[in-house]
């Protein structure tokens, strides 16, 4: 072996500029930038110089290195510019996945986004007068439909009220529309909610602190487990603005409970004259009862038993985009449209866009336009079709395939306990454990992100789209071909 001094390796090697004017690079410099090119180059240079001052690489090594130094650099781009946000397969069976976006938006609300971000558009012009306009009027139109559809064929504790009573305001996700909400009806006063629904959401936010913020003053009553109308009857005093039922959308409790029906908090609310706001979380637009999943209500629910305001999250249940939504009576949405608040929480044009072509999905009864809806409408047989297939692709010695009845989840804090059936690929590999073959497959691209139990390989092709199918196939074909 050849041993030179590492000032003579260090000589070896190119400057940047001598790098970048090499014809291979010189070309990718028209394509990308003498930037980024030059900024890979001086990565893929400093890796060099580490390995010869660690004593990693001798003359030949060094050698051999530079022979393929373009393509290192190119490499190094390719990794540069690659977008950190990336399109993964979602093989978990958990619909709302929060760590993978939630809610998948629908084809026409792409389309809808696109056209809107490419052009101008009248997201605060009045086409007809020709003056300046309100952004809220192109949700507020299709929220009332929405809700005409539901309350002209429902029943509740006060039928009097019709979807015009009704209004809708949108901010950046639902910890947001409760701020707003609660700094807007009851700044300074206090708010009466149940000490079993003093929930905390991800990320560390709970209910008490978002109170805090909107300088609004808690006051808990009952117990965890067990609160009776009579505890919010004893607490109302001249100072309370609000009374707060908060959903208990992403945990349960259960055994020795007692929470009081909406309908006797409705009936209190009416009699002491104290608006009464129902945290629903998740905010379902279509009855979940139809797939066999109870205790979820909807917000027209909510609304038809005479909740006055009802927060939920558009990417969740809906199926939409990131967004906070407030609906109820008209006055009081009015109240917090005007508060300044709003203008710092409101959202874009693209999330309006978003908003708008999935609220129409809705208007039009097509709830297979919206994937996380028609994930969770899906039948079982079907689901097990689509991986019978796949696995009579996969037949082999190496990879072991076994098809087998599983449980796929809603996530996203809606519906804790409730479970949808499904048909699972179980995957091995011989000379790969189950993590290492989940290792595999989350290398690829694009990543497929499985589950891990008992020693096996876990996908549940209810959340994944049809056409990735075939991604799967090919993915567990290849890892099967470098055994």
């Amino acid at each position: 072996m050849k041993t030179l001094p590492k000032a003579e390796l260090f000589r070896k090697l190119p400057s940047v500029d001598d790098l970048t004017r090499q014809p291979r690079l010189a070309n990718l410099v028209l394509q990308e930038g003498q930037a980024a090119v030059s900024d890979a180059a001086r990565a893929v240079l400093a890796n060099l110089r580490a390995e010869i001052d660690a004593g990693h690489l001798d003359a030949g090594a060094i050698d051999l290195a530079l022979s393929d130094i373009e393509a290192a650099v190119e490499r190094q781009l390719g990794q540069a510019l690659r977008y950190s946000l990336r399109t993964v397969v979602n093989a978990t069976g958990v619909i709302l996945h929060t760590n993978l976006g939630r809610a998948p938006l629908p084809t026409a609300t792409v389309d809808h986004i696109r056209e809107t971000a490419l052009t101008y558009s009248n997201l605060e012009f009045d086409l007809a007068t020709g003056q300046r306009g309100k952004r809220d009027v192109h949700l507020d139109r299709l929220f009332r439909k929405v809700l005409e559809e539901e309350v002209r064929v429902g029943t509740g504790a006060c039928p009097e009220r019709s979807s015009a009573a009704f209004s809708t305001v949108v901010v950046n996700n639902n910890a947001a529309a409760v701020l707003l909400a609660l700094n807007t009806l009851a700044e300074g006063g206090e708010v009466i909610v149940s000490r079993g629904e003093l929930v905390e959401i991800g990320g560390s936010f709970r209910i008490p602190d978002v109170m805090s913020k909107s300088n609004a003053v808690l006051r808990e009553v009952g117990t965890t487990n067990r609160t009776r109308v009579q505890d919010y009857q004893r607490a109302i005093s001249d100072n309370t603005r609000l009374l707060l039922r908060v959903h208990r959308s992403n945990f349960q409790i259960t055994g020795f409970t007692e929470q009081p029906e909406l309908s006797q908090l409705v009936q209190l609310a009416r009699e002491r004259k104290i608006p009464l706001m129902e945290d629903l979380g998740s905010g379902a637009m279509f009855d979940l009862r139809s797939i066999g999943v109870g205790g979820e209500p909807t917000v027209l629910d909510s609304l038809r038993a005479g909740a006055d305001v009802v927060s939920y999250s558009g990417d969740k249940l809906l199926g939409g985009p990131q967004a906070g939504i407030l609906s109820g009576r008209a006055d009081l949405i009015a109240k917090m449209r005007s508060n300044s608040l709003f203008r710092a929480l409101r959202v874009d044009k693209l999330t309006y866009a978003a908003l708008e072509a999935t609220l129409m999905a809705y208007v039009k009864s097509d709830h297979d336009a919206i994937p996380a809806v028609r994930m969770m409408r899906l039948p079982k047989d079907q689901i097990a079709k689509r991986a019978e297939t796949v696995a009579e692709a996969l037949k082999s010695s190496t990879l072991l395939i076994e098809l087998l009845d599983g449980e796929s989840l809603i996530g996203g804090g809606a519906a804790p306990s409730a479970v949808l059936p499904t048909r699972l690929l179980a995957v091995s590999c011989k000379g790969l454990s189950a993590d290492e073959l989940a290792g595999r497959l989350l290398a690829n691209g694009p990543p497929i992100v499985s589950r891990v139990e008992e020693g096996r390989v876990l996908l549940d092709l209810r959340t994944v789209f049809p056409e990735q199918d075939h991604t799967i196939t090919q993915v567990l074909q290849q890892i099967q071909a470098q055994r």
